[in-house]
């Protein structure tokens, strides 16, 4: 039977390397993707195949499409669709780095086009202090949520990425008791604030909120250094439709109302792809015909 890659379901690692590849016009990806087979079931990777590769490979999905950029109100959701995605994750930024460098030379006929390596940060927190991933479902719920329960893709799940930019400085700026209304939390206790405003992250957000419920997994990581930072967004689902509705939310698509977060931060990339199951210790490639 197939079963999901497992890292997808395992906490986030303390370090990771998210490594997203096009396509050279006329190459054949065959021979790479075979180098990607063995790497889920045996280290802390994640492999996912975006539309771009699929159709290289004359191969129909369900459900698999390119991200589409989305605008709101002074907003926007940029797109970076690539053919390929890596997630690496490890105790040590010197084993992830080696590993993503021995992928990057293997992988003929592709090329980097975005690199992000990422960290977990104050025992899973993002970089404005607040915890992150509070609401994820756990246990079965989880799965549920991520892992496609059947027909052809079953045991594969889709990803939503993106990299957000925080401005740090013009959130400190903020009072606590603004820091606090945006995210829809209190910063000391991660409780709920009940009478959260109508833009507060938890109140765009909140996946039962929505008809049918947008329930995801989220294993997002903060990046970054002192002059760029914030956090890479990973959300694994059963069907993308879920993310984008609560994309479109916190756009204010929905309502014309904004999430409170993009006061402080933006989106510069996002991306979809198909994470296929494993068959036995190898990634079962058979929807793509490799």
């Amino acid at each position: 039977m197939p079963r999901p890659q497992p890292t997808i379901l395992e906490p986030v690692p303390p370090v990771g390397t998210v490594l997203v590849f096009d396509l050279d016009p006329g190459s054949d990806p065959r021979a790479a993707l075979d180098v990607l087979r063995p790497l889920p079931a045996k280290q802390r990777t994640i492999v996912g195949l975006g539309q771009p590769l699929s159709l290289a490979l004359d191969a129909h999905v369900s459900g698999l499409k390119g991200f589409s950029a989305t605008s709101g109100k002074g907003v926007s959701f940029p797109a970076i669709q690539g053919a390929l995605w890596v997630s690496l994750g490890g105790e040590e930024r010197g084993e992830v780095l080696d590993r993503a460098l021995e992928i990057r030379r293997k992988l003929s006929g592709f090329r980097l086009i975005e690199e992000v390596d990422t960290f977990r940060y104050r025992g899973g927190r993002d970089l404005t202090g607040y915890e992150d991933g509070t609401e994820n479902p756990k246990g079965d719920a989880a799965v549920a949520a991520a892992i496609v329960a059947s027909g052809p893709l079953a045991g594969g799940s889709f990803v939503a990425v993106q990299r957000y930019v925080h401005d740090l400085e013009r959130f400190g700026a903020f009072e606590a008791s603004a820091r606090d209304a945006i995210i829809g939390r209190t910063f000391d206790t991660n409780e709920e604030i009940p009478d959260a405003i109508a833009s507060a992250h938890v109140k765009r957000s909140a996946q039962e909120s929505f008809d049918p419920p947008a329930f995801m997994l989220r294993r997002s990581m903060p990046w970054g250094n002192v002059t760029e930072h914030g956090l890479y967004f990973v959300a694994f689902v059963s069907e993308l439709d879920k993310f984008e509705r609560v994309l479109r939310r916190m756009a204010g698509l929905e309502d014309g109302v904004l999430d409170g977060l993009l006061s402080f931060t933006r989106a510069v990339s996002g991306g979809y792809y198909f994470c296929p199951p494993l068959d036995g210790d190898q990634l079962d490639l058979r929807l793509f015909g490799v």
